[in-house]
């Protein structure tokens, strides 16, 4: 028996357009096609193989984010151009930061509070 890959990440949103917005326009997401829940949310590539969920319809509270709170990870490609980007939208940012391993790290949070690492690896 074996674990074989991480396939998604769900996320409870209180507001599944204002994410779409957020995980499309701000993260620049692939939207993908989700089955016929029957609640509402969204889906979307992470990746190649890899996914996050978005699910609404319950009542949620907005995260706390807090400097080493839960958290996913994205590998990006230029660190430098997303943190210009993230900011030319007015979006509070934590860091560059320099992990020990040489990778470099920016924090965001989405619309829950969620919060988002972006990576460039050592």
């Amino acid at each position: 028996m074996e674990t074989r890959e991480l396939n998604h990440v769900a996320l409870l949103v209180s507001d599944v357009e204002k994410s779409c917005e957020f995980y499309a326009g701000v993260l620049r997401l692939q939207r993908m096609e989700r089955p016929a829940f029957d609640f509402p949310g969204a889906w979307f590539r992470l990746g190649k193989t890899q996914e996050l969920h978005l699910i609404g319809g319950e009542k949620t509270e907005r995260a706390v984010p807090r400097r080493r709170a839960n958290h996913f990870a994205l590998r990006a490609d230029d660190l430098d151009a997303w943190r210009q980007h993230l900011q030319a939208l007015g979006l509070p940012l934590r860091g560059p930061v320099k992990r020990p391993d040489g990778a470099i790290q920016l924090f965001l949070s989405d619309p829950d509070g969620h919060v988002i690492e972006l990576f460039t690896g050592p």
